[in-house]
């Protein structure tokens, strides 16, 4: 018979503990423990708390912050498993002094630093400066969107939230007309439906109520964008994992060691329209930092989704030297222009958002002749000369139409031209030589094009980029827990906080 060695799981057994020798230098919990017990001034929490005289202790600031950071690090966003871990967790309960807050406490104190979260931000900024990790010679921002705590099922303009009220009552009273119709269901049948019901008529409510207490959201051009009924500051965005409602979290950092210099969300705002007060709030920071003018030796670099004439303008005076790509960047570059596998890649991105339609036919594949002013489309018929003086943006344009009885039987009619033609031809212009004025577009392309300027952008990606991955990915901080934009900016400066305190770690032993 075998021999098994015996089951001693019921035995007790005693283990003394040091915590203090549980957070070993080098690691991220040891930097974090030594820069909020030693560097952080946590003064502006006091009036938070009246307890002095009456009521139960309060939990320290400094024990607070240490393991909502630490969870953080460990992809404990929820506070449920940050409360959890300080009961099971050697390390969490190192950082805490053995002290177990409730989620709730874990909750409320993340959701009420809305005040606070920018001096403990700055106050690490400092200790990164006085460490030497930030350089200043150049600054690179970006995005990333994030999930919020809300449902996108109820996400809509005005329009649309009201007909799915009308849909919800509606879909109640066949459960009731149901009921009325058939007597001899079962008591299970009747309480399934009833709790359906209920939660139908819960849905429309809330709706309804939203509706009333809220105004509708516009855009930039005015017309009505999609409000949210759970988070009405979050927004529906795209991503290339599909479309989630969630925030933009938009950060600059430096190059020297991808310090984060400046972080904000941004829900229903687009992109471009976030450039100008990240670039204010990063000047404040660097004012903080003691160096107002380090604007003026610096370079500053941004993807095409910043890119537009009024940021080029705006960046214009600034005093940074800026290098921000615009959509078409990559297709002038020599090297992607002779890239099969650029092109492949772009031909299947082409192909998933027409949805397998045919490429239709660019101004390239016209055959225009600016010496006789004449123009042949790729079937061949000569358009018609419509107008020699468009001018847009300070650029002269001449633009021709084909006949309408020419593109209306084309047997290439569906690569040419998106609907059938009705009163007009297809329409394509082409840029004449007459410029009156060089926008700061023309310019910015000129510059990024030429080899210094390819050199400079394409330090972005190793800026800034890595940065994202770390906090989403290998942290695990890739959704938001809180509603609201206050709440939800906090939230994301405590991620980048994060990132910067892990730079910190292989500095201070």
């Amino acid at each position: 018979m075998a021999n098994y060695k015996p089951d001693l799981s019921c035995q007790s057994k005693f283990i003394p503990i040091d915590f203090s020798q549980q957070i070993i230098p080098g690691t991220f919990e040891y930097a974090l423990a030594h820069v909020v017990d030693n560097h952080l001034d946590l003064s502006g929490f006091e009036q938070w708390y009246q307890s002095d005289k009456g009521g139960a202790a309060a939990y320290s600031p400094s024990v607070m912050l240490k393991i909502i950071l630490f969870g953080y690090s460990r992809g404990f966003i929820s506070s449920r498993r940050i409360a959890n871990a300080c009961e099971t967790n050697i390390t969490f309960m190192s950082l805490s002094g053995d002290a177990q807050p409730h989620y709730t406490s874990i909750a409320a104190f993340v959701a009420r630093m809305k005040d606070q979260i920018e001096p403990i931000f700055t106050q690490i900024l400092l200790i990164c400066d006085k460490e030497g990790l930030i350089g200043r010679h150049m600054f690179a921002i970006d995005g990333c969107k994030i999930k919020s705590n809300a449902s996108k099922e109820y996400s809509g303009t005005f329009d649309e939230l009201t007909r799915k009220e009308k849909k919800l009552r509606k879909a109640s009273q066949r459960i009731l007309a149901k009921h009325q119709a058939q007597d001899s269901l079962s008591d299970d049948e009747v309480s399934h439906d009833l709790k359906q019901k209920a939660k139908l008529d819960n849905s429309a409510t809330k709706i309804s109520e939203f509706l009333a207490t809220h105004q509708e959201k516009t855009g930039s051009t005015g017309k009505p964008v999609k409000s949210n009924v759970t988070d009405n500051d979050s927004a529906k965005m795209t991503t290339s994992k599909g479309t989630i409602q969630g925030y933009n979290g938009i950060a600059i950092n430096d190059d020297k060691h991808q310090i984060i210099l400046q972080a904000q969300t941004w829900g229903s705002v687009g992109e471009q329209q976030t450039l100008k007060p990240a670039i204010e709030q990063l000047n404040n920071q660097l004012s903080k930092l003691g160096t107002p003018n380090a604007f003026e030796a610096a370079k500053f670099t941004a993807d095409s989704g910043f890119h537009s004439e009024a940021n080029l303008k705006y960046m214009a005076t600034t005093g940074l030297d800026s290098y921000m790509a615009d959509t078409q960047f990559r297709s002038r570059n020599p090297l992607f222009k002779t890239s099969e596998t650029y092109h492949t890649a772009q031909e299947k991105r082409r192909l998933k958002r027409s949805k397998g339609k045919p490429r239709q036919f660019t101004q390239d594949d016209f055959n225009f002749d600016p010496v006789s002013n004449h123009c042949i489309c790729p079937a061949g018929k000569t358009l018609w000369r419509q107008s020699t003086s468009i001018i847009t943006q300070g650029k002269s344009y001449v633009r021709f139409t084909g006949y309408l009885k020419d593109c209306r039987f084309c047997p290439l009619q569906k690569q040419c031209m998106r609907k059938l033609p009705k009163s007009t031809g297809r329409q394509v212009q082409f840029l004449t030589n007459r410029v009156q004025n060089v926008s700061h577009s023309d310019r910015m392309k000129v510059k990024i094009d030429s080899p210094i300027g390819r050199r400079q952008y394409s330090k972005r990606l190793g800026a800034i980029e890595p940065v994202f991955g770390n906090i989403t990915v290998n942290k695990g901080m890739n959704k938001f827990t809180l509603r609201g934009q206050d709440k939800v900016n906090t939230q994301w400066k405590m991620y980048c906080l994060v990132h910067n305190i892990e730079k910190l770690r292989n500095n201070l032993h």
